[in-house]
Parts: structure tokens; sequence; C-alpha cells
């Protein structure tokens, strides 16, 4: 018993699928694309702001060299035509991880930007800044300084390239501050107010790379699943293949013989005094 054919899609069917494909791989270019810029612009706050002082440390850059990873895995992954799936695979794992890590980050700079770090002194001109002067260590040459205080005045001990705040320090109490009062390794207290500024641009940018890191994944990961070929079999050459394919059991058919038998072939005119080529069995 024959089998029915299968449908051959339309011209119409492949273009479709042609064009979504070429669609999705552009939304995907588009947020992966987006996703490294942001990691870049991550990364660069980042590292600005933990090296702005030095008692201060600051890991929101962490989460910039994750995504800036995986969203390069990405893009060369959408490029690839074998091994694709594999390598977005490995852009969607690294791309969760630094979401993880954006989430962190963003926490923890968030709170350390609200509950140590105190700015009203600061803008309102009432910090020191002590030089330790040309040709000392800063790390190694240490003063002291008098704070005044309502109840009195007290000894502090500040580094050279400070800047400190009296208002934040407590003479009477021995216990750590949870506000901090000194900078250590800064060229002026404007330094602190432009740590401020990073650390909070810092949060901001890392909620947005959790968020368009989740976006991004997602969108990877559906298109990972879509086929490998974009461009199908045309109708026109599997009917060719089809044809060709029953020519000899027609001509089997036409001379009696059965449909597995070998095909004939006529034997080929020769012209006078023409020797035929050698038989070759």
């Amino acid at each position: 018993m024959q089998q029915p054919a299968l449908p051959v899609p339309g011209p119409l069917a492949l273009l479709d699928t042609t064009e979504g494909f070429v669609r999705r791989k552009k939304i995907s270019l588009w947020f992966v694309g987006s996703l490294l810029l942001l990691s870049i612009f991550i990364l660069t706050i980042g590292l600005a702001a933990t090296t702005r002082t030095e008692n201060v440390t600051v890991g929101g850059y962490y989460p910039g060299i994750i995504l800036g990873f995986g969203s390069f895995l990405g893009i060369i992954g959408i490029n690839l035509v074998e091994n694709r799936r594999q390598m977005l695979v490995a852009a969607i794992v690294f791309i969760s991880f630094g979401v993880v890590a954006a989430f962190c980050c963003a926490i923890v700079d968030g709170v350390f930007a609200s509950r140590h770090l105190e700015t009203r002194p600061l803008t309102s001109g009432r910090c020191q800044f002590y030089s330790s002067g040309v040709g000392y260590l800063h790390d190694v040459y240490q003063t002291e300084v008098t704070c005044h205080s309502l109840n009195g005045k007290c000894q502090l001990k500040v580094k050279g390239n400070t800047c400190y705040c009296c208002d934040l320090y407590n003479c009477q109490s021995t216990e750590y501050s949870p506000t901090y009062y000194e900078f250590v390794g800064v060229s002026g207290c404007r330094d602190v107010l432009h740590l401020y500024r990073l650390l909070w641009a810092s949060t901001v940018l890392n909620v947005l790379g959790l968020l368009l890191g989740i976006v991004t994944a997602a969108v990877l990961g559906a298109f990972k699943d879509m086929p490998s070929s974009s461009f199908p079999a045309s109708p026109s050459t599997d009917l060719s293949l089809s044809e060709d394919a029953q020519l000899p059991s027609q001509a089997s058919s036409s001379f009696g013989l059965p449909p597995n038998a070998p095909p004939l072939y006529a034997p080929a005119p020769f012209l006078p005094g023409e020797k035929p080529p050698p038989y070759a069995p």
C-alpha cells in the first residue's frame, strides 16, 4: 500500500519561517547588545567608586564582569550556525549568575550608602582635610587633631590625605561607629561626595542590570530552541528528486519487468568505422 505523500510547504510558509527567524535574531541581538553596554557602565562606575578611597570597599563592579562575559557569549552564539545551542546555554548560565550578583550588590551598595555615609557635614563644609605633605607616605605618617564636641574636646589620630568629620566622631564612646567619620587616600573632601553619588549610581545600574538580565536570558532561551536551518529545501527540488527516482521503475514496467529489476538502457549508435568502447563488467 502506497503511503500518502507528505504535504510540501508552500512559498508563503517558507517566507514566514525565514522572516520569523530573522526577526527573532534581531531582537536577541538588541537585548544582548544592550546588556553588554549596561555591563560596561556597571564595571566603569563600580571601579570608579571602589578606587575613590582606601578604607571604603565597593563590590558593585563584579556584576559588570559576569554580565559582560555572558553577553559576549550570547553575541557569539546568536551568530553561530553549528553549536549555537551550546553557546547560548553557556551565555544564559553566566547571565543568570550576573543577575544574582547584581541583586546582591544593589542591596549592599544601597544599604551602605544610606546607613554608613552621612553627607550633611560634607555639604555644609564642616569636615576637614589633612594632607601629610610632600615626601611623606600617607599610610604611615599619622598625626593627632583636636575634635570639639558639646561635652568638650578629644584627640583623633588621622593619616595623611584623609578627610575627617568631627561632627560624626563621638569622643565619649569607644565603640565602633556605624557611620564613617574619616576617609583615607582622598585628594579632598569633595571625593567623598563623589563616592556617595557613585554608590547610588552603581545601585541603580545594578537594578537595571538585574531586570535586563532576566529579560535577556528569557529571550535567548526562546531563541536557542528555534531550528538551526532557517532555509528549508524548496519544493521544486523535492519534486525533481522524486521524479528522477520514479523514472527507472516506469521504464522497467514498460518492458514487462518487475519494478525492482535493474533499468534497461539502449545502446548508443556508432558511426561507420568507429570501434565501440571496451566491455566493462
